[in-house]
């Protein structure tokens, strides 16, 4: 049997080199930005326009009568005629006020004490007992003891906003001084740092999470607390509108008051997680997917 080779075929030496087909480039695009075809703030505005389309056509067809909840549109033209004439913007710094004493009072008390208590055994001996069994009482049922010790002023109002403040603070600054590592405390000791030098470089860095997330919890608290607060004997304020609201059977005024009550609390919200990224920027997390 005889195998026959074909010949190559030489191609001229002026010829163009073959050309060799390059493969198709499709460009990556990342997970998360397929999947976000709807932007984000229209999809957390969903759910609240159709509940108030609801509360409106339930409150238009009388299925909600208004002595059970004024309408949206009624409670947008009350908030108007209460800010046009002053009322709200006057109550609205009383109760800002009332809430930056009392804030300011619980951030120094619960501080100071959760400093005492996680920098040193002797001082958590003699502070955490009491404040773990100050915090297990109701502190809304401290009312008429702050009534019959300060008053019916303004100090009761300010003590019980400072109480429900010092708690929060101090449970989560404790946390967060207990918390620190102490691998992070023996390298500063191996780097030559003395207590206070640990102290400062160290544990309160460490530290500072959790009293952001104290500091957040106590904003709500804060102003819980000034409801409960202004139902004693106020003659002014966002509590002093609701009262006579309510001897007047006025759903309207009541549901503008706690709407102005959740939006000041989430815009002091938003003020402490913006100062959260910023003292925080050195500590990287997760941000969902």
């Amino acid at each position: 049997m005889t195998v026959v080779q074909a010949a190559p075929v030489h191609a001229p030496p002026d010829a163009p080199p073959p050309r060799t087909r390059q493969p198709d480039l499709v460009p990556v695009v990342p997970l998360s930005v397929r999947r976000r075809t709807v932007p984000r703030w229209l999809r957390r505005t969903v759910v609240p326009v159709l509940l108030l389309g609801l509360w409106q056509v339930l409150s238009a067809s009388g299925a909600l009568p208004g002595d059970i909840l004024a309408s949206p549109g009624t409670i947008a033209r009350t908030a108007w005629t209460l800010m046009s004439d002053g009322t709200l913007p006057s109550a609205m710094l009383v109760s800002l006020q009332r809430v930056a004493v009392g804030l300011a009072a619980g951030v120094v008390a619960g501080v100071a004490l959760a400093l005492v208590s996680g920098l040193s055994r002797l001082g958590e001996d003699l502070v955490d007992p009491v404040v773990q069994m100050l915090r297990s009482v109701p502190w809304v049922g401290l009312i008429p003891l702050f009534i019959m010790w300060l008053g019916i002023g303004e100090a009761p109002k300010v003590a019980l906003i400072a109480l429900g403040v010092a708690f929060h603070l101090y449970l989560n600054v404790y946390a967060g001084i207990r918390g620190v590592d102490a691998q992070l405390v023996e390298a500063g000791t191996s780097l030559g740092l003395g207590r206070w030098g640990l102290i400062r470089h160290v544990v309160l860095p460490g530290a500072l999470p959790g009293a952001m997330t104290g500091l957040r919890y106590s904003l709500a608290t804060a102003w819980l607390a000034l409801v409960f607060g202004e139902q004693v004997n106020a003659d002014d304020g966002l509590g002093f509108l609701m009262n006579q609201a309510r001897e007047f059977f006025r759903t309207d005024v009541i549901v503008v008051c706690l709407v102005v009550y959740a939006v000041l609390g989430l815009l002091a919200d938003f003020i402490v997680r913006t100062l959260e990224r910023l003292l925080l920027q050195w500590r990287p997390t997760f941000t969902g997917q």
